[in-house]
């Protein structure tokens, strides 16, 4: 920090010339119109301006897309800017939460300032505050339940962009008010990217994807929270690619209910704890059957299709198969469950696996999985088993999701680059559409070797 000479404050003089320098448009705005006014008549000016505002109209409900996408977040953040966030009330919500600093000299506050605003959606804006020196990020992850209140808002979320500079992710209202509608099947296998499959949607409005390819997906939430949404999602997604035998459905389902009906079309199903083990252990000798044939080959990883093809692994209720049952069994299961989560990346062979209670007695091999989905839960402590250290902290409030059907499938990730919490929803795949996912692969079904462990 800058060492102090002075006891005097800056003037006000400067302090507004750095506010305009920083603000061009609050003076070159007025200043251009009044201009216009004065050089070509105020008249010519109002049919300027209206004949503005009359395109905008005209833009907004001739192409509802491209301008919610380019003009909509502008004009929201810009009015969420001057009428929401500046001015006495961020000055006041921050030294209500004794978010300042200040002068030891001349007793000057300095004050956290907005430096832009963004507004992606109509329920969240992405607030980018400079820091004094002196302050961390750590200061405002303490003070988020407070900041919260005082600005009235939702949920608030954080993250660090760079030294000195914050941003605040602000969800001022509920983001998910209806139901997701349940993704459309694609016809060909080429038209599905296994790196990017659409789940459903995030709060900033855009789509939710994930990827099976490469990665091993956890998701935790209690009864009702919709964790199969997330799994029936992903499974109308890959239909072309399962239907033409490219990924084969390995299904642990001890509870034979939400699955069930999808038994026909698996390659593997199995449904108490004896014939689960088989089912694992039958899977981890194909894997290692893959890894020998890759060696004897040179090649690093798979490319998925009917010869070589993805295997899923969908273990529901990993307590019941981990932590519940027979020791012996659960220790076998660890073990080979151990080896998928460590090797399974480059033989294409995932695992996915739903659980109601994430604790590391209850799921020991919770840390080998790459993707997490923290959906509606009982503790906050399992906010962090899931999605990792100070999540919670950092605004992924799962615990607080309120126990009815309208939250259904709402939950919690990680964006990985810049490590914030992101709330999201999964599209809601009901019976019938479950039933049209089995009918469509098993109209073109190519897969070989079909067999129904139960």
């Amino acid at each position: 920090m800058a060492t102090e000479f002075s006891k005097r404050a800056k003037g006000a003089e400067v302090k507004a010339v750095a506010w305009i320098g920083r603000h061009p448009g609050s003076i070159l705005t007025p200043a251009a119109v009044t201009a216009s006014g004065l050089e070509l008549g105020w008249a010519t000016t109002g049919g300027i301006l209206g004949g503005t505002a009359a395109g905008l109209g005209a833009w907004y409900r001739a192409h509802p897309d491209t301008f919610d996408r380019f003009a909509a977040p502008r004009m929201r953040a810009w009015r969420r800017r001057w009428v929401t966030y500046l001015g006495r009330r961020w000055r006041n919500a921050l030294i209500a939460c004794d978010l300042f600093t200040t002068n030891r000299k001349t007793g000057e506050l300095h004050i956290p300032r907005l430096v832009r605003i963004r507004s992606y959606s109509p329920s969240v804006d992405t607030l980018y505050v400079k820091l004094h020196p002196g302050q961390h990020l750590r200061q405002f992850e303490a003070k988020l339940p407070e900041l919260t209140e005082a600005l009235k808002v939702e949920r608030i979320a954080i993250e660090r962009v760079k030294p000195l500079l914050i941003a605040l992710v602000v969800e001022r209202s509920e983001s998910f008010t209806e139901v997701i509608e349940a993704p459309e099947m694609p016809y060909d296998s080429d038209a599905v990217e296994l790196t990017s499959l659409y789940v459903g949607e995030t709060e900033y409005g855009v789509d939710w994807r994930l990827a099976t390819l490469g990665q091993h997906l956890f998701v935790a939430g209690t009864t009702g929270a919709g964790k199969n949404s997330v799994v029936n999602a992903l499974l109308r997604g890959l239909a072309p690619m399962i239907r033409d035998g490219s990924v084969r459905l390995w299904i642990c389902d001890p509870k034979q209910m939400e699955f069930a009906k999808l038994a026909g079309i698996a390659h593997r199903y199995a449904t108490d704890e004896g014939e689960c083990a088989a089912l694992v252990e039958e899977y981890v000798e194909d894997m290692q059957a893959t890894q020998r044939s890759l060696a004897e080959q040179g090649k690093r990883k798979i490319t998925p299709s009917p010869i070589t093809p993805l295997n899923l692994l969908i273990l529901d209720e990993m307590g019941a198969l981990l932590a519940y049952g027979d020791g012996g069994t659960a220790r076998s299961l660890k073990r080979q469950l151990a080896l998928v989560g460590s090797q399974g990346r480059a033989t294409g062979h995932s695992m996915i696996g739903l659980v109601q209670e994430p604790t590391k007695d209850t799921v020991p091999v919770r840390d080998l999985f790459t993707t997490r989905v923290c959906l509606r839960v009982t503790s906050a402590a399992h906010v962090d088993m899931v999605l990792g250290e100070n999540a919670r902290l950092r605004g992924a409030l799962a615990d607080e999701i309120p126990n009815v059907a309208e939250t259904s499938g709402i939950g919690y990730v990680i964006r990985q680059r810049s490590r914030v919490p992101m709330r999201v929803r999964a599209a809601y795949v009901d019976d019938r559409e479950l039933d049209e996912l089995v009918e469509f692969v098993r109209a073109g079904w190519r897969g070989a070797d079909l067999r129904v462990v139960a």
